[in-house]
């Protein structure tokens, strides 16, 4: 007999269930009505990665496409669309899963400033797509992505003691929600309009700077914030008629592992140490920096415009902190 503790776990957690064995048979039933398995066995390679990218989705501020565009773009030489449009698509699945964990766990998050996240990049990743994706050239695509995820590395490296000693799990201020929502909306949906990822550790770098969140508070807001954002990108590419058969069939062959591998690492994000984890995605962004650059060969003024780019985000980086530090004096002397 259970009791009613289990009782209401189970409660709980039974959308999270539904949604997974709606998704499987989904899933399998188109596979098998348009005859995918021939696909599926030969993309297996991006589902093995996969399964390490959707974990880290799950218990990092990086989404799926931060292990899958690399993969794909740089590893196996595709073109950037593509890479882009399977980072979309299968963090609709993945990062989607681990925010419907996230929600059934009743966990705390940042809602103020995520609400104004989701409604500004709904608007700015369609522009964004528009207007720069045609003019970006591929080349300059993979730098950006590089620069942007270096600087992560950087930061988190440098500031990982503070952050570990950060616990807060209330905000300091609602003033300023809606302004800082829209930042990360605007520069997070353009850098995800690009690249397909980037939002997330755009809302996560200013909860843990500017709010001195508690990281895994930030962690799960930013998953939220990379899921929705995702699946405006997907919505949008279908629109355009981007997503092709080769999208699909790398979709079909990975789905089925982001599906659990993001909400175990959601799972994961509150039994494992903080340290080691963030200490493994920063080398994880920096080795994909130098292999961007080894890959892409942007000579050497494309290579110091890389590492301005690196300097650039870090300074901004050290900005917010400080800015985030005097926000956290005012209001222990009370006058902020």
């Amino acid at each position: 007999m259970l009791s009613s503790r289990q009782r209401e776990r189970i409660a709980r957690y039974a959308p999270f269930g539904a949604w997974v064995l709606w998704f499987d048979c989904a899933w399998l039933a188109a596979v098998v009505h348009l005859d995918l398995w021939a696909a599926i066995a030969r993309e297996w390679p991006i589902a093995l990665a996969m399964a390490l990218g959707s974990y880290v989705a799950g218990s990092t501020p990086m989404g799926g496409g931060t292990v899958g565009f690399p993969i794909l773009v740089l590893l196996f030489d595709e073109p950037v669309g593509l890479g882009r449009n399977f980072s979309f698509l299968i963090q609709s699945v993945g990062m989607s899963s681990a925010t419907l964990l996230i929600l059934c766990s009743r966990k705390p998050l940042a809602l103020r400033p995520l609400l104004w996240t989701l409604a500004t990049a709904t608007i700015v990743v369609p522009i964004a797509n528009r207007l720069l994706v045609p003019v970006v050239t591929p080349a300059a695509v993979k730098l950006i992505f590089a620069v942007i995820w270096a600087g992560f590395g950087v930061m988190t490296l440098f500031k990982l003691r503070d952050l570990l000693r950060t616990h807060r799990t209330d905000m300091l201020s609602s003033r300023g929600d809606a302004i800082v929502g829209v930042c990360v909306g605007v520069v997070g949906g353009t850098a995800a309009a690009l690249t397909g990822v980037g939002i997330d550790m755009v809302m996560y770098t200013v909860l843990v700077l500017l709010y001195r969140c508690d990281l895994r508070i930030a962690i799960a807001t930013s998953v939220i914030a990379m899921a929705w954002t995702s699946i405006v990108g997907t919505i949008n590419a279908a629109a355009l008629g981007e997503i092709d058969a080769a999208v699909l069939s790398k979709w079909a062959a990975a789905a089925p592992v982001v599906l659990v591998g993001a909400p175990i690492g959601a799972f994961m994000l509150h039994v494992l140490p903080r340290g080691g984890t963030l200490v493994f995605v920063s080398v994880l962004c920096l080795a994909q920096f130098f292999w961007a650059l080894e890959r892409v060969g942007p000579g050497a003024v494309g290579i110091a415009l890389s590492i301005g780019g690196v300097l650039l985000l870090n300074a901004c980086f050290h900005l917010l902190y400080n800015w985030g530090g005097r926000r956290l004096s005012s209001a222990a002397t009370g006058t902020g």
